[in-house]
């Protein structure tokens, strides 16, 4: 498969889960960026909020020690997908929440450059994730649940994170 990869000339986004070990991210890139062109490689961390503290500062250390020239990017829903007592594909905003400020606050101890966020999320008033100040309980994940794959925060949620994110990134403008 790496090799097929290593072809394709357009950048390239790679998922890291908390398994993920320097090592092996390091062979990863030395196939797939070998000449380290600068956007060529976007590392999408999906790992957790309980894993992302101890999993993702050894990637960056690794990275800069390396010189990599990488472009970071937080997925935090995927890493947080649980299923509800009710039996639905769920995630608690706060999981997903804690998830987005850790990765930042490892990049900027780190001295790295957190470069971006990926969330789902909809306009529509769904029921999918639980939490936020919609205060959506597992209980009502089932008013409005319409995902046929992946629970999205809906608008509220999303403004919400919005405002929070921004709040996380005054710090690197000041």
């Amino acid at each position: 498969h790496m090799e097929f990869f290593r072809g394709i000339k357009n950048p390239i986004g790679i998922k890291l889960g908390p398994t993920v070990t320097p090592d092996e991210l390091g062979k990863i890139l030395a196939i797939l960026n070998p000449d380290n062109i600068p956007g060529r490689i976007s590392l999408i961390t999906r790992m957790g909020s309980r894993q992302i503290a101890s999993a993702l500062p050894p990637l960056l250390r690794h990275c800069r020690h390396y010189g990599h020239q990488l472009v970071w990017i937080c997925d935090p829903m995927h890493g947080n997908s649980m299923e509800s007592s009710h039996g639905y594909k769920t995630r608690h905003f706060s999981d997903i929440l804690s998830e987005t400020q850790d990765f930042f606050a490892i990049h900027r101890a780190e001295g790295t450059h957190a470069g971006g966020l990926h969330c789902e999320l909809t306009a529509r008033n769904v029921t999918e994730c639980v939490g936020g100040m919609a205060n959506i309980a597992e209980s009502g994940l089932g008013e409005r649940y319409e995902s046929q794959c992946d629970p999205r925060l809906n608008a509220a949620q999303a403004l919400e994170m919005a405002f929070l994110v921004a709040d996380l990134l005054l710090p690197a403008r000041i």
